[in-house]
């Protein structure tokens, strides 16, 4: 069976002799305000690289295209159709330097989906990459990226919809294999208790499974390969179990990260405390590179899981829409019972995948759920409920998150907005006709329902407000097929900025969005991903990256930045 690789080369007389051959000389545009790119005079020389690549203990990175077996001249058949048959699957891409998971950020780069003829093309992928195994690594890749005027991306698995861990002509420092996980009695004045350190490369279940090991479980995501201690905790990280324990950055301890200088800090709420609050909720790939965060851990406790689905009947649609309105009016319950739930609402179907509540039975979700069984009951809606009893964390986990179908790569632009617990309580019509308009415009509607409003023990961190507010977190995505060009994407993008977001900012205009799983082109996104925070971290961006040499898309401190008509990283001409 056929399976890419990552190439990870010594930089050789090989390495050298493939340099030369990607990038002759192309001449200098002659700007000095954008970071290099490969044919630029100021671009690095083969020989800079095999001197950076020797600093770094022969860790230098060539990306490999995994979808370079579908195009010419390196077509193969068989290569090429297992690339297809996994390109959804998180796998296939999280153990590469380069791959990039949102379609609508790779600008068609080497799409395996599109014709042979096509010729494989870098697009947005990074150049280099380092692949780190200590934080040394990064105070080398940064101070080398600063001396060399060349963009630099941070990125773990490549689990980002918004085109934060890639970058053109961009060196990436790639945190992928750091996987120490460690157990240890905390003792501080903020915290007395079990807690785990973790690995920048440290995936979910990795998480999962060692936290397990000492009859514990740590509030993490739901997909199995996101890398924890980047950008879903930096910025903020809803939970299955957010309900009971608030969001996964309300449980960091202390973080270990090389700032914009190389400096290795170690920040909590005592120590840099201000990089320890901006780390906490303030998003990703911007204040600096973490090289391991430590976590609470919380005891272990049964789980019970609830799946529900039921579809849309074309000559009865009201009926549909009525027993939607039932799930919403019973959120605030399921929420003051800890439970969490994840449902899905498109112009056909209704997905209610899954209902998480922690230490409770079978009869309490029988319970929670019998308004909304009774609705389908009475209007002779065909559905299939299932109910699972799990004695822990991580076998509900296995169960019923893992193998959800959200959580496999998604050919979508992406969109979202908080819906406070007033509409629900005041306004719940308008967030069902919003509902409507929404998936009436070919958005699918997924909600999460939470109440992230109380997180026992933690300490003040920068998580966006709104938050502390929400009923639903909303997150909107429109489809494409595979090979769909970059006109069609671009259209679906328009429909999310003009009529699928909209249609939900109406309902709560002072709400947000979260950071993590929004729309990239999202207006006033200072103001919707990071509220009253903005200007405090823009601050503290700039006290420890004063050279702004972290740049990731709507990152705080992102507006300085722009890119030219050659996807050259530039500083935007109306900011100094």
């Amino acid at each position: 069976m056929y399976s890419p690789t990552v190439s990870i080369l010594v930089i050789s007389v090989i390495f050298r002799v493939q340099l030369s051959l990607a990038f002759p000389a192309l001449g200098w545009n002659g700007t000095t305000r954008c970071k290099y790119k490969p044919g630029d005079a100021g671009w690095p020389s083969i020989d800079d690289w095999t001197a950076f690549n020797a600093s770094i203990g022969g860790k230098l990175v060539t990306p490999y295209q995994l979808g370079r077996v579908c195009h010419n001249p390196d077509y193969d058949e068989e290569a090429c159709k297992y690339v297809q048959e996994q390109w959804i699957q998180p796998h296939l891409h999280d153990g590469s330097s380069s791959s990039i998971m949102a379609a609508a950020v790779a600008n068609e780069s080497c799409d395996p989906f599109t014709s042979r003829e096509l010729p494989c093309e870098p697009g947005a992928s990074v150049t280099y990459s380092v692949n780190a195994t200590h934080a040394s690594d990064f105070a080398k890749a940064i101070a080398f990226a600063h001396a060399r005027n060349i963009r630099l991306v941070i990125r773990n698995t490549g689990h980002d919809y918004m085109g934060k861990s890639t970058g053109e002509y961009a060196l990436s420092i790639w945190t992928h294999y750091m996987k120490e996980t460690s157990y240890i009695r905390y003792r501080s004045s903020y915290y007395n208790g079990p807690a785990i350190r973790l690995g920048a490369g440290v995936q979910v279940e990795e998480a999962y499974v060692a936290a397990n090991a000492y009859n514990s479980l740590v509030v993490g995501g739901d997909c199995d390969t996101v890398g924890v201690a980047g950008g879903y905790l930096q910025g903020g990280g809803h939970s299955a179990l957010s309900s009971q324990y608030g969001l996964a950055a309300d449980h960091v301890l202390e973080w270990e990260v090389v700032d914009g200088t190389g400096r290795l800090l170690q920040a909590t709420p005592h120590k840099n405390q201000d990089l320890y609050w901006a780390l906490s909720g303030g998003g990703g790939g911007t204040y600096g590179v973490v090289s391991s965060v430590v976590v609470k851990l919380h005891q272990d406790m049964p789980m019970t899981g609830v799946q529900l689905e039921f579809d849309l009947d074309p000559q009865r649609p009201e009926v549909f829409y009525q027993a939607v309105n039932r799930y919403h009016e019973l959120i605030p319950s399921i929420t003051a019972s800890k439970g969490m739930a994840i449902a899905s609402v498109s112009n056909s179907s209704f997905l209610l995948t899954p209902l998480t509540l922690p230490n409770a039975t079978r009869s309490d979700a029988e319970r929670l759920l019998a308004p909304l069984i009774k609705e389908l009951n009475d209007g002779r809606v065909r559905y299939s409920v299932n109910i699972t009893e799990n004695p822990s964390w991580l076998e509900h986990w296995r169960a019923l998150i893992k193998p959800n179908p959200t959580q496999l790569v998604q050919n979508a632009q992406y969109g979202g907005w908080m819906v406070p617990r007033s509409v629900l309580e005041s306004n719940n019509a308008a967030l069902q006709a919003a509902i409507r308009d929404v998936t009436d415009a070919g958005c699918i509607f997924v909600g999460l329902a939470l109440d992230v409003s109380r997180a026992d023990g933690a300490v003040p961190n920068s998580i966006l407000p709104a938050w502390r507010d929400t009923a639903i977190n909303v997150i909107l995505s429109t489809a494409w097929p595979e090979g769909a060009d970059l006109g069609a994407m671009g259209e679906l993008a328009k429909t999310m900025t003009q009529t699928c977001v909209p249609a939900l900012t109406r309902l709560a205009p002072d709400s947000g969005a979260y950071l993590n799983e929004a729309n990239p082109e999202q207006p006033n996104w200072q103001t919707a991903f990071y509220g009253v925070n903005y200007e405090r971290l823009l601050a503290i961006k700039n006290k420890y990256d004063p050279r702004r040499v972290f740049y990731a898309t709507t990152a705080v401190g992102s507006e300085y930045h722009m890119t030219d008509g050659e996807g050259r990283l530039c500083s935007a001409p109306y900011r100094t």
